[in-house]
């Protein structure tokens, strides 16, 4: 067990602290993963430590949840007023801040969440819906599902991917988009006033390379093609669309300002040559536009009033105003958040999930070990549970790294109550039962009564416990008696608890079904053979495995095996 000591005063304290705040926020079921995510924001010099500060976080968490349960939370709310009084700010703020006001007019509220459907959604997507969907609620507003999708080169849409978020927005947004807009289908628009935009000469076609304009772009000076004639741009943009001049031979900029100080804003590219086909679209168009572009002219015709994306676009809010000046509208009210990394899964990103998939590194979208809202809700994760951690974060521009456990101290919180327990048991072995007086054993459904009845289990002279279990000689079989075992016979000593042996799960033979829990490790999957208790299982359903954790019943085969997928503990 790590000591206090081998830590400065100044990190136990932190420590403590997060501990002792994770325990009020969690009414004494904090989490050391929470907490050493906490932890790991407020001091980045630890970072590199985690690993080993693992064991004083775990010390401290479980001495604050014991505290909790034998003083109650107000004690402890009393004990961090004197110790560290700012660590209570986030109790008493965390709902109120989570989502703050709307600035501007809010009287017909109009936000968009806008993926590229190069896959399904993730986690990092999941804030989106669950922000711009939760404002939608508090304002009476709507919610555009905008499917940016007209990079058919670099991040090409997946057919199937459209389906698919169409769901997992109702899913997790609790209510289908109000509107769903397909940018693919929509070019004409673009295309229109892309032209206008010549036309009116606040933009114009370039013929440079992407090398020569850098060199202009950086020494602040004007490219030749910027003081060409609309005449010229127009005919450019008519051989650009009819196919006559290839990839990067010609691209559309929006007139700004060369001598800008953010180099990013100095004449930016709106539209480029694209022969690749596009899924939907085929060879129909051979001119795309670019997501600052597409959106920004979409974004005016779906109403938008709100934007919330992303503190890294901020450079996407500056380039669009300049549009939005020249056309002459309103740029909408934008919100920004801060980048959240979560630990378990590191730098994943749609593209990258997409080549480790097609390589076969991965099984599917649905992988376990993938941060997609597929393996998310194959797992069993409520989508509650994902809604009341993004409202918590809220729209902090603070960069913070979390751990999944984070996520999953919201899940169990919310579902920890309504689940069912059943026992599996790992790597089984038999023991002939002696001295049992009854024939059948009730367990409860739930141990605390929420969920009332109980499972009804058939004694036949024989039950089946954990290998690991099998090196302890006395043990008591959980809710049911104390046991004595030598070799493979279980004698039964007493059907009270009579003193502190270690209580371990079981099912009698008759009850055992054949089954499988496999469990993401790392980089790869771990498969524990063992039996399930066969006790009115409905597949789809989570159940808590006694001693093991949450899980989610995923087949139960022809021949009788049990396939389950692990949630969490």
């Amino acid at each position: 067990m790590a000591d206090s000591d081998d830590w400065g005063p100044d990190i136990v304290a932190a420590v403590r602290k997060y501990a002792l705040q994770n325990a009020v926020e969690y009414t004494g079921q904090g989490q050391a993963g929470s907490v050493l995510g906490r932890l790991l924001s407020e001091r980045e010099d630890l970072r590199g430590m985690a690993k080993q500060l693992r064991e004083l976080v775990e010390t401290e968490v479980s001495a604050a949840n014991s505290l909790a349960e034998s003083n109650g939370i107000e004690y402890i709310r009393k004990e961090l007023a004197r110790t560290a009084p700012e660590a209570l700010e986030r109790e008493k703020h965390r709902k109120a801040d989570g989502l703050r006001e709307l600035p501007g007019d809010t009287s017909q509220v109009v936000l968009r969440f806008a993926p590229n459907p190069n896959g399904p959604l993730t986690l990092g997507h999941s804030r989106g819906v669950v922000i711009n969907s939760e404002y939608a609620k508090m304002y009476d507003g709507k919610v555009v599902l905008r499917f940016d999708d007209t990079d058919t080169r670099v991040k090409p849409p997946l057919p199937d991917a459209y389906g698919w978020i169409e769901d997992e927005y109702e899913w997790l947004a609790g209510r289908p988009a109000d509107v769903i807009v397909r940018a693919s289908e929509r070019m004409p628009i673009y295309l229109e006033h892309a032209e206008q935009m010549i036309t009116e000469g606040f933009g114009y076609v370039c013929r440079c390379s992407a090398d020569e304009f850098r060199g202009f772009r950086e020494d602040k000076q004007n490219c030749p093609c910027r003081g060409r004639s609309v005449t010229e741009s127009l005919s450019d943009w008519k051989s650009m669309n009819d196919g006559k001049m290839q990839d990067g031979e010609g691209v559309v900029r929006v007139k700004t300002d060369m001598t800008l100080p953010n180099p990013a804003l100095r004449d930016w590219p709106a539209l480029r040559i694209q022969h690749t086909p596009h899924p939907l679209a085929g060879d129909r168009y051979k001119v795309w536009p670019l997501l600052d572009f597409q959106s920004a002219i979409e974004d005016h015709e779906q109403g938008v009033t709100h934007i919330v994306r992303g503190k890294d676009l901020m450079d996407s809010t500056r380039k669009q105003t300049l549009l939005y000046e020249h056309f002459r509208w309103e740029y909408p009210e934008p919100l920004y958040w801060g980048r959240v990394k979560v630990h378990e899964f590191g730098s994943f990103s749609t593209s990258g999930m997409r080549t480790t998939i097609e390589s076969g590194s991965h099984e599917g979208w649905g992988d376990l070990r993938l941060p997609t809202l597929k393996a998310l809700r194959r797992r069993g994760f409520s989508a509650q549970a994902l809604r009341d951690f993004w409202i918590d974060l809220g729209l902090s521009q603070k960069d913070i790294s979390i751990s999944m456990q984070t996520i999953e101290a919201f899940n169990s919180s919310l579902i920890d109550s309504s689940v069912e327990r059943r026992s599996f048991v790992a790597s089984p072995i038999t023991l002939e039962l002696r001295g049992a007086n009854e024939q059948r054993v009730n367990v409860p459904r739930h141990p605390n009564g929420t969920i009332p009845g109980s499972r009804e289990w058939e004694l036949t002279g024989s039950i089946l416990i954990q290998a690991s279990d099998a090196g302890q000689r006395k043990v008591r079989l959980k809710e049911f008696a104390d046991i004595e075992t030598s070799g493979d016979v279980a004698t039964i000593e007493s059907f009270d608890r009579s003193d502190e042996r270690p209580i371990i799960h079981w099912i009698p033979t008759g009850i055992a079904r054949k089954a499988e829990l496999v469990t993401p490790a790392g980089e790869g999957l771990v498969t524990q053979t063992g039996v399930l208790e066969d006790f009115e299982l409905v597949v789809g359903e989570t159940y808590q495995l006694e001693r093991v954790g949450f899980a989610r019943l995923e087949e139960l085969s022809k021949d009788g095996l049990a396939k389950l997928v692990w949630l969490h503990g």
